[in-house]
């Protein structure tokens, strides 16, 4: 005989250490959730830390997550699934194609075998150099070609669900720039709002890559959307009220510079602004989109609550500054 063991349905949170996946579970015990099974792998960062303070039924590794689930079909509510490898510099494309590829058509299928809702992160970065649009149009996953390995094994796995007629009954959410607090771990995949207060207090000044594109892009004026990550955790956590289905841009419809980003920063600081120009990595020429803006068309209702200027103040201000996490 199996007994529930819990009065509440389980939200299951993988990635739940990590920059956004903290985010969530930080949003989700604010709104009054705690019956959360938080799934990750510290490995050797500090980002156990960003769970300092929530509140959470268990806390398991991915390897055990699906001997765990064997037998709590009945328990689990709910899929938020952020865990992946994110860094657009890893060399291993076979550990790319195992953690977010295999492992999210395994954790799809026993959602969806037993009615469970599923959310996933994709990534803005199956657009690839933007050429094609930023369009979250579910009919032109076809045309899409992104620039690394890490773009096309969140595309595979958005063509997995699509080549088998179930991309309507799940949420795949195309994040744009997300910054703020939480992703001190990231190291130099963390957001350019945080290496640039490390520049100021150590140099004084903020260091921007010269434009690839000359003629399309001053230095510094390359574009992106830059999204806060407590309006794009608000944003992940509302398909948990609906029964939406499909492909959504996770963003905020708008595209600024880093010049504008660094300007902000500065005036965050209380600082005069202070930038120099250096050459792009070789390692990034070629891979680098100089240009991102989110179609927010299927998500024109939703209502954030920071501006770009308030979220750089906040995320300086609250966190950077004083070494606090959300």
């Amino acid at each position: 005989m199996t007994t529930k063991l819990y009065d509440d349905q389980l939200i299951v949170v993988t990635g739940a250490a990590g920059f956004i996946g903290s985010g969530v579970v930080r949003y989700l015990n604010d709104q009054g959730f705690s019956n959360l099974l938080l799934v990750d792998d510290f490995g050797t960062s500090e980002k156990w830390k960003n769970l300092r303070n929530k509140r959470f039924i268990d806390f398991i590794s991915p390897e055990e997550l699906f001997d765990f689930l064997k037998g709590k079909e009945q328990d689990v509510e709910a899929f938020v699934h952020l865990g992946a490898c994110s860094s657009t510099v890893e060399p291993d494309g076979d550990h790319f194609m195992k953690v977010n590829y295999r492992f999210s058509v395994r954790l799809a299928e026993y959602a969806l075998e037993n009615d469970h809702r599923f959310i996933y992160a994709s990534s803005a970065a199956t657009y690839g150099d933007g050429s094609l649009g930023f369009s979250d149009d579910e009919s032109k996953l076809d045309t899409l070609v992104p620039l690394n390995i890490y773009g096309f094994s969140k595309q595979m796995f958005d063509k997995w669900l699509q080549e088998r007629g179930v991309l309507d009954k799940v949420v795949g959410l195309k994040y744009f720039n997300i910054f703020g607090p939480n992703e001190y771990h990231k190291g130099r995949m963390g957001s350019m709002v945080m290496h640039m207060v490390d520049q100021v207090h150590k140099t004084g000044k903020v260091r921007l890559f010269k434009s690839s594109e000359p003629d399309r892009f001053p230095d510094g004026g390359q574009c992106r959307d830059f999204f806060y990550v407590k309006d794009a955790v608000k944003m992940t956590c509302s398909f948990l009220n609906n029964d939406l289905g499909g492909i959504f841009n996770v963003g905020s419809g708008q595209a600024n510079t880093w010049n504008a980003m660094a300007e902000n920063v500065f005036k965050a600081m209380g600082k005069k602004t202070n930038i120099e120009y250096i050459p792009m990595p070789d390692d990034l020429i070629g891979k680098y989109q100089n240009y991102t803006c989110a179609d927010m068309g299927k998500q024109s209702d939703f209502k954030g609550d920071f501006t770009f200027a308030s979220a750089i103040e906040d995320y300086v201000k609250n966190y950077l500054l004083t070494g606090a996490r959300w």
